[in-house]
């Protein structure tokens, strides 16, 4: 009964404040027009409307000016003038009213864009103060097309954040937001968002306004608007322009593709669905791809890790044959997306190697570091690698000081998988002075580092038989890798079925987690007495160069079980990366035998016995082939 009887008092109160409505009205009018009084009914309102209804007290549009013929004239001048002074004396002929001086500040902003001229004495001069001056007085009866275009003329103008005319825009779109069509607050918010830090109301409310009315969204190119330039802002909205986006993917042109995967590349936003949906209307509908566009996929592509063979396939198809006419940055880049995305195409690498033989010149010593890297981690050599990589030696000559530690270091590591590190290399980073700086650095990026010159001190040790030293020094050997990562199922099931081969003497015999001094980790070894069961006899030497980490016995046969995991191959390939080929060449080269497991033979045996049977054939083989060196 109370809550009922404030409820009539607060209605009572509020009839009163709106009963002459011919007062509130007229003052919105335009001059010269009669507006008549109609009286709303008391049953027509309700409290859940209160808010919507003071929010739509502003003007509405008033078609019915542009239908005076004085109005028409101006509306023409405006759209004919092609120079600032033609707008501006508009003000000193026509005494304009705040609809026609806020057109006028637009058609200023359109012709100092199209002519690319200087704002600053447009902003200066007196008749542009007085446009602003008149479209202040009456800012509640603008258009509000036209007051989201002036906010945008505005802006593009250049005038300061403090001036009061803008801030009066601004208030008044604030206000008007509820009125505003999903397009006009598409349009502001994209206007808004390169700004954002500097207006701290207008753009978390129109981001609210968005979200909440996402459904609304219409057509292709405002979903691919909000969502490459609005959508980094905010989550939530982010989620239902992909949601729109998923829905809208057929009607996508390449360009469109292309937005919205750079957009999700750059948000760091993997969203699996959209991607597949992009990647299948890609294939299905357009036959030939812009270079701009190709480049721009296969970047996105690869900042996502997004594996999809169909359009990598295309993407390196199409490529191919425009490779020659690439810049050396396009082609950089290209190559390095192939090789974050582990995808190895021969053809058009054998391309990306004869483009770097003839336009050697062109390359900058980085471009050149960029693309060593990248074979590198493919482990892919040119078909010419002779003269290829003396070509590259021949550049790089002279050039080594000129190069960054971390660079420096990721380039000789990278001629140390591909087989190409002469002394010079090696002997730049083995050298004391090159390590004193990453001494002491705890830090992810000086133990990625401390572990790379583990691994071309390895390649100085065991595959340059000419090389005299430097050396690392001991202490840096005997630092161990920490390693903290879960288990992989292949990892546990080999594991398992070590333990069930060994038996009871897996503890005698059996190390997990072996960390050698040539910076590489075995997950599994042990090492093998004579046993019949195992190995028949043990009549040849020592290793030259036995593992300190691993107490085995001198003449025991040591066994390095070499998990292969489906992230260790280039994708859709059987074909060990160039880090994991290093590992295997430096292993054996250190006097282990090499027990390989790749994961597509091993996880195929789903019975113990099966991978027991497995492993000892593997371990038969390794040391029958060892006994016939």
């Amino acid at each position: 009964m109370a809550a009922r009887l404030v409820q009539r008092c607060c209605w009572r109160h509020l009839g009163a404040f709106i009963s002459p409505p011919s007062v509130s009205t007229s003052l919105l009018a335009p001059v010269g027009q009669v507006v008549r009084a109609r009286a709303l009914p008391f049953n027509s309102f309700h409290t859940s409307s209160l808010l919507s209804w003071a929010d739509g007290f502003s003007v509405k549009e008033q078609p019915e000016e542009s239908r005076s013929p004085e109005h028409k004239v101006i509306r023409e001048l405006i759209e004919a003038a092609t120079t600032p002074q033609d707008l501006l004396q508009l003000g000193e002929l026509h005494a304009l009213n705040s609809n026609q001086a806020s057109q006028v500040i637009i058609q200023l902003s359109k012709v100092a864009v199209e002519k690319k001229l200087e704002t600053r004495s447009i902003l200066e001069d007196e008749r542009f103060q007085q446009l602003l001056r008149i479209m202040d007085s009456q800012i509640s009866q603008v258009w509000n097309n036209v007051l989201v275009n002036v906010l945008k003329s505005l802006y593009t103008l250049g005038v300061q954040g403090s001036r009061r005319e803008l801030q009066s825009v601004e208030q008044e779109v604030l206000w008007r937001l509820r009125r505003l069509s999903f397009r006009q607050l598409a349009s502001l918010a994209e206007l808004l968002a390169p700004r954002q830090g500097r207006d701290g109301r207008l753009l978390p409310e129109l981001l609210k306004k968005l979200e909440l009315r996402w459904t609304e969204l219409e057509g292709t190119r405002s979903v691919v608007a909000l969502v490459s330039k609005v959508g980094h802002l905010s989550p939530a909205l982010m989620d239902r322009l992909e949601d729109k986006a998923l829905e809208l993917a057929e009607q996508f042109e390449p360009e469109d593709i292309r937005k919205v995967t750079l957009a999700l590349a750059y948000q760091r936003r993997r969203c699996v669905p959209l991607l597949r949906a992009l990647s299948y209307h890609l294939c299905q509908k357009h036959s030939e791809l812009s270079l701009g566009v190709l480049l721009d996929l296969i970047f996105a592509y690869g900042k996502l890790s997004f594996h999809q063979p169909q359009v990598f396939q295309k993407i390196a198809a199409e490529l191919q044959p425009q490779v020659a006419a690439m810049t050396p940055l396009e082609v950089t880049r290209c190559v390095r997306s192939f090789a974050l995305l582990k995808w190895l195409s021969l053809p058009l690498f054998e391309a990306v190697a004869q483009y770097t033989l003839d336009n050697i010149k062109q390359l900058s010593v980085t471009q050149l570091c960029g693309l060593i890297l990248s074979f590198a981690r493919l482990n892919f050599q040119p078909s010419a690698s002779e003269g290829f990589f003396s070509m590259v030696h021949e550049e790089l000559q002279g050039e080594l000081d000129s190069l960054e530690p971390q660079l420096l270091t990721d380039l000789v590591w990278s001629l140390c998988v591909l087989q190409q590190a002469r002394a010079p290399y090696l002997q730049r980073v083995l050298a004391p002075e090159f390590q004193a700086h990453i001494q002491g650095d705890q830090s992810p990026k000086a133990q990625s580092l401390r572990l790379k010159l583990l691994h071309i001190n390895a390649t100085a040790q065991l595959e340059s038989p000419g090389y005299k030293g430097p050396f690392l020094p001991g202490e840096m050997l005997s630092a161990s890798q920490q390693r903290g990562d879960k288990a992989t199922p292949l990892q546990s099931s080999l594991r398992e079925a070590l333990a069930g081969l060994l038996g009871s003497q897996e503890q005698e015999q059996g190390r997990l987690d072996v960390h050698t001094v040539y910076g590489w980790h075995i997950g599994e070894a042990l090492w093998l007495p004579v046993e019949p069961g195992l190995a028949g006899s043990c009549s040849w030497a020592a290793p030259a160069a036995p593992c300190p980490c691993c107490p085995c016995p001198l003449c025991a046969p040591r066994v390095a079980f070499l998990r292969w995991e489906f992230s260790n191959f280039s994708s859709r390939s059987k074909e060990l990366l160039g880090r994991y080929a290093l590992a295997r060449r430096h292993l054996q080269a250190a006097g282990f035998l090499l027990v390989e497991v790749p994961h597509y033979e091993f996880l195929e045996l789903k019975l113990e016995r099966q991978r027991r049977a497995y492993l000892r054939d593997k371990l038969q083989k390794a040391l029958g082939r060892e006994l016939a060196s």
